[in-house]
């Protein structure tokens, strides 16, 4: 839905917080359901112009993708909110609680694990995939499947803030059931903090933007004690999980769909679109597809030893 949308004269609901460091967040019911309303937070302190951070462009665009690529994510919308006569551009996210179920982040799960040396928090990579095989909430394969996923796509949009924290579990008291919770909080992606002067060097400079996908963002999940470079690591092909996720998620991706996403979202100006399209297809580029080729290349390969080795055995 590309509409303008005012949600000003939203009825309020009172009494419903969320939890979350970035940004204020009310409750209101729009079109007969209700939405989280997340405020872009203050950039206050950091070195840009802006006086507030692009996070609610970032989070409707990314969670739209991740939809786009058939990956259950919370449901966005953007729009304006009247605060004291000053109109702000706010991120609605389709509350994925109604009806009683319960968000249990990664963290809390981590937590259960007794026989674990690490604390709930901490994001090394071997941590977190020893959680998912121990954890009993939901089918450790499939939430290992999840987690690859959603690891590639982050890469993709050049996320630095998916800690345990903001992916999770829901968990209805009624049935006695837990599932994996839609993917949310995705305002960390696409350079939140990048202001006009930042768009327009990225997009004139080649070397500032190959900074931008080589260099850094890198993920908040740590391996030997460091941040993971996301083209390092997928280029690497060490990871069969990884490996796998590319092979899912790769084919999904067209391009030209995204950017024409993009480029009819209201709200954002010409620079904005441009810079987000360039941004984008530049990590898919220079990042997942060569990753991807490398993949399918190590596949060939593994492939022609297996048939070599079969072949050897029959002659025996």
């Amino acid at each position: 839905m590309n509409e303008r949308i005012d949600f000003t004269t939203c009825q309020r609901v009172l009494g419903k917080a969320y939890n979350g460091a970035n940004g204020k967040k009310i409750a209101v019911i729009y079109n007969n359901e209700q939405y989280m309303l997340k405020f872009p937070p203050s950039a206050d302190g950091k070195p840009t112009e802006l006086s507030y951070t692009n996070s609610c462009v970032s989070e409707h665009i990314s969670c739209s993708i991740f939809n786009m690529l058939g990956l259950n994510a919370q449901k966005t919308l953007l729009g304006i909110y009247n605060v004291n006569g000053k109109e702000k551009l706010v991120c609605a996210c389709k509350d994925f609680t109604v009806g009683g179920s319960l968000l249990y982040d990664f963290c809390s799960i981590k937590n259960t694990i007794i026989d674990s040396e690490h604390n709930g928090s901490g994001t090394d990579l071997w941590d977190i995939l020893e959680t998912i095989d121990k954890q009993q909430f939901v089918d450790p394969l499939t939430l290992q499947e999840h987690f690859w996923n959603v690891f590639v796509v982050d890469a993709f949009l050049g996320n630095f803030d998916r800690h345990n924290g903001n992916w999770g579990f829901l968990y209805n008291e009624e049935t006695n059931s837990t599932q994996i919770a839609p993917i949310f909080d995705c305002g960390s992606c696409l350079l939140p903090q990048a202001d006009e002067q930042t768009m327009q060097m990225v997009l004139q400079e080649p070397q500032q933007l190959d900074a931008r996908v080589y260099q850094f963002p890198n993920s908040a999940i740590k391996l030997d004690g460091r941040k993971i470079n996301y083209s390092q690591f997928l280029m690497s092909g060490k990871f069969d999980g990884c490996n796998q996720a590319l092979e899912r998620i790769v084919p999904k991706i067209d391009m030209q769909k995204i950017v024409g996403f993009i480029k009819s979202i209201p709200y954002l100006t010409d620079l904005q679109k441009e810079f987000y399209s360039r941004y984008i297809t530049a990590r898919y580029e220079k990042i997942i597809e060569p990753a991807y080729e490398n993949v399918m290349r190590l596949n060939q390969e593994y492939e022609a030893d297996y048939d070599e080795s079969e072949n050897f055995e029959m002659t025996m």
